[in-house]
């Protein structure tokens, strides 16, 4: 009798190994979503120009992995029971992807429990409100910067700094890294800029960080990248934005113009969506149904 074995050819070069699908997964391009300044109180009607809170939680892709909260994530007060009342049905929806930062209203119950009760673990340790966690093959820095750093303190000699230039340098290795939190550093709304935290700024910058996410200013705005001095350095600076398009509402852009700005305005609510690579980024704004802005673009990792 003659038997024929059939025997599937293939070396084992060809297989794929866990290892190796871990680190595809890592270095493939990401997609999350940012966006700050959201939710109204329960029980307040939407109008073209407040509480579309909704409407921009819609616009999350299937496709984003994480989706980062820039603080004041939930009006006015941030108690849970709004949280639930009103952020819970909206972008509570997306949960399981959630990296948040408390902002000033979170912070205006006491020691912000709401937010913390809320986000539970994910907003980490309730007596600090920073961490840091990985999003495919980028580093990210989650920073508490509520009172200008009065809460929490970020000055020289700080728990919080300190945390985090050990943070930085533990994840050299990572080419890439991301920093999000409330107050921006450079701003041209109704805040503007904010020397306060200039010690965190200096940290991420020496840090080698690539991208700086902000909220606290209800409109959109994009730096050109810029140095730990804040000069621009289209080489090896920062680049930041401010998103506060989330739904809370719009305020006027403050007298002077923030030097490095780019792009800014504050009509058009949405949120900023990000493609991270092993190598760079691409950048592209969302806005709601019934609007037209538009910005885009991309950068690389320095």
């Amino acid at each position: 009798m003659l038997v024929l074995a059939l025997v599937a050819c293939g070396s084992p070069e060809d297989e794929v190994t866990p290892e190796a699908e871990a680190e595809a997964e890592a270095t493939a391009a990401v997609k999350v979503v940012a966006i700050g300044d959201i939710a109204c109180q329960p029980g307040i009607a939407p109008t073209p120009k407040r509480c579309q809170h909704a409407a921009t939680s819609d616009l999350v892709p299937a496709a984003a992995k994480k989706i980062l909260l820039l603080g004041d994530n939930q009006y006015s007060r941030g108690e849970l029971t709004s949280y639930q009342g009103s952020f819970d049905h909206t972008w509570g929806r997306h949960m399981s992807r959630l990296v948040p930062v408390a902002g000033n209203h979170e912070y205006q119950t006491t020691a912000a429990a709401g937010y913390f009760a809320y986000f539970g673990e994910r907003a980490g340790d309730p007596a600090k409100g920073y961490y840091s966690t990985n999003i495919g093959s980028w580093h990210v820095v989650a920073l508490n910067t509520n009172d200008n750093c009065k809460r929490i303190a970020c000055d020289e000699g700080s728990e919080q700094l300190a945390w985090l230039r050990a943070d930085l340098e533990k994840h050299r290795s990572k080419k890439c890294t991301l920093a999000l939190f409330h107050h921006p550093r450079w701003s041209s709304g109704e805040h503007g800029d904010n020397p306060r935290i200039d010690p965190l700024w200096r940290a991420l910058a020496e840090g080698g960080v690539d991208l700086v996410l902000a909220g606290h200013d209800h409109d959109y705005e994009r730096f050109a990248p810029r140095n730990a001095d804040g000069a621009r350095d289209d080489q090896g600076g920062m680049r930041s934005f401010v998103i506060g398009t989330g739904g809370i509402g719009f305020r006027s852009f403050g007298d002077a113009l923030s030097a490095h700005s780019e792009l800014r305005q504050n009509d058009t609510f949405g949120v900023l969506s990000l493609s991270l690579s092993a190598s760079g980024y691409a950048w592209e704004f969302l806005p709601i149904a019934g609007s037209a802005f538009e910005d885009k673009g991309s950068g690389r990792c320095h």
